[in-house]
């Protein structure tokens, strides 16, 4: 018992330090950051809408207005890098709106941000990871449709949602902007919500593919888009 806490805490320290010694070099690199969103329009991103398919959105579920994506939530669905990616950093910013629709109008607002994202896979909640951007749970990861992971030195179970709740609670009050940060790199995720490291995981089973931006019944806003890849 005591060689298995002494390896999982060596795993957890090897792990900060990869990981910090990754945020230096991120934080040195700064100027390589892409613009991912031109605030026009969605170039570069594929729109899917529940029992509509690929770019169908009579009701403009997700459109650019005043220089932002804007999310109503009245039908699920997303939009997804037409692009894949493997080690990246990932900014993005987003706020929530006023509207819920049914069936979760009595609910806390809802979306996420999925990556790893297979570019066939096209359905509601493809396999991949999520992190979680919900009322009270940003910073939550969870692993969908069987993806497994290891948190805390630890492999969790494959399911078709598993949740690891975040660590620190740093989300701003509803009608604020809210900053996270996604840093991928070779398996390991971290994520950062103003600038307050919440998760971590490592040994991902899923490793690359694309970035989606959810819509599950609640208006929110996005904005300030970028992204880095890494090449290691």
């Amino acid at each position: 018992m005591m060689i298995l806490k002494i390896q999982q805490i060596f795993k957890r320290l090897l792990f900060i330090l990869t990981i910090s010694f990754f945020s230096i070099s991120v934080y040195a690199q700064r100027n390589k950051l892409q613009p991912l969103f031109n605030g026009k329009d969605l170039v570069g991103w594929s729109k899917y809408i529940d029992k509509r398919g690929l770019n169908n959105d009579p009701k403009h579920v997700i459109s650019v207005k005043d220089s932002l994506i804007h999310v109503t939530g009245e039908e699920f669905g997303y939009i997804a890098t037409n692009k894949s990616y493997k080690n990246f950093r990932l900014l993005i910013e987003f706020k929530w709106g006023e509207q819920k629709f049914s069936p979760r109008e009595n609910d806390r607002r809802d979306a996420g941000i999925c990556f790893y994202v297979n570019e066939h896979d096209n359905r509601i909640w493809p396999k991949s990871a999520e992190f979680q951007i919900q009322e009270g749970d940003v910073g939550d990861l969870w692993l969908i449709d069987n993806v497994t992971g290891y948190v805390d030195g630890l492999q969790t179970q494959p399911k078709d949602y598993a949740r690891i709740t975040k660590k620190k609670d740093a989300e701003r009050p509803k009608g604020e902007w809210n900053a996270l940060e996604l840093i991928c790199m070779n398996g390991k995720v971290q994520f950062i919500v103003n600038g307050v490291v919440v998760n971590e995981g490592e040994r991902l089973s899923v490793s690359d593919g694309r970035i989606l931006l959810q819509s599950e019944g609640a208006e929110l806003y996005y904005r300030n888009i970028k992204i880095e890849e890494f090449e290691l």
